[in-house]
């Protein structure tokens, strides 16, 4: 085990089954105010994942999808424990599927299986840690991102920007929402919480200036008088 079952897993795994079985086998996202992790707890992890994009990446990626997964069952801290991070990758080696949530996979079983970190877990005490791990993202999972998060078994999907919202901002989706996803997922061993609009009004910033050039560069960045992208501000004592 990633760590001993604690009251507050008890009352989320009490929460996943209370909110996904509605008897008609459909899913629906859980609104915040039956949520058993205060708001204040999922604001800080959603501001985690999208300080993961200047950690790993840059302040003003293009694609500004960031991911965190957290232990909440984790007692060490009130707030839950940092697993492990990613942001989307698909421009810097070229495999179109690691998307951020792909990417913080990726890591995570990294992190976890690692014979001289923290955890230490076989492949198979690794698969069955996901189930404990909740997944905060910058954005709403794409279908495939969705799919990956369920075939991981996780506790909880948090996320921020819509689907329907990067339509309307420019970027290329596929119309599928992660509830339908998730819907069509009750199959598959476990259920995942899925939690959708956590913070989207600091989210939605880092996917509003990518189409509108008139929209103003995240914190820390500025457009190029040329290509009219935001990049990483230059400061005088750099130049």
């Amino acid at each position: 085990m990633l760590y001993p079952l604690s009251i507050l897993a008890l009352v989320l795994l009490a929460l996943i089954h209370t909110t996904h079985g509605n008897g008609d086998g459909q899913i629906s996202a859980t609104p915040h105010s039956s949520d058993a992790i205060p708001y204040e707890t999922r604001v800080y992890w959603m501001r985690r994942a999208i300080s993961a994009l200047a950690e790993l990446d840059s302040p003003c990626p293009f694609a500004a999808f960031g991911s965190v997964v957290v232990n909440h069952t984790d007692t060490s801290d009130p707030k839950g424990k940092l697993v492990c991070m990613g942001v989307n990758q698909a421009a810097h080696v070229g495999n179109p599927t690691l998307h951020g949530e792909m990417a913080t996979i990726e890591n995570c079983s990294k992190v976890l299986t690692d014979l001289d970190g923290l955890y230490r877990l076989s492949p198979s005490e690794a698969l069955k840690a996901y189930s404990q791990l909740s997944l905060y993202t910058t954005a709403e999972p794409c279908p495939m991102c969705a799919s990956a998060i369920r075939w991981s078994g996780f506790a909880e999907c948090i996320y921020g920007t819509s689907i329907e919202t990067l339509i309307n901002r420019g970027f290329g989706q596929i119309s599928i929402p992660s509830q339908e996803v998730f819907a069509e997922s009750t199959k598959l061993p476990g259920e995942t919480v899925l939690i959708a609009d956590v913070l989207a009004n600091e989210t939605d910033p880092y996917f509003s200036w990518q189409f509108n050039h008139s929209y103003p560069c995240p914190k820390g960045c500025e457009r190029g008088s040329r290509d009219k992208f935001c990049k990483l501000q230059v400061t005088d004592h750099e130049l």
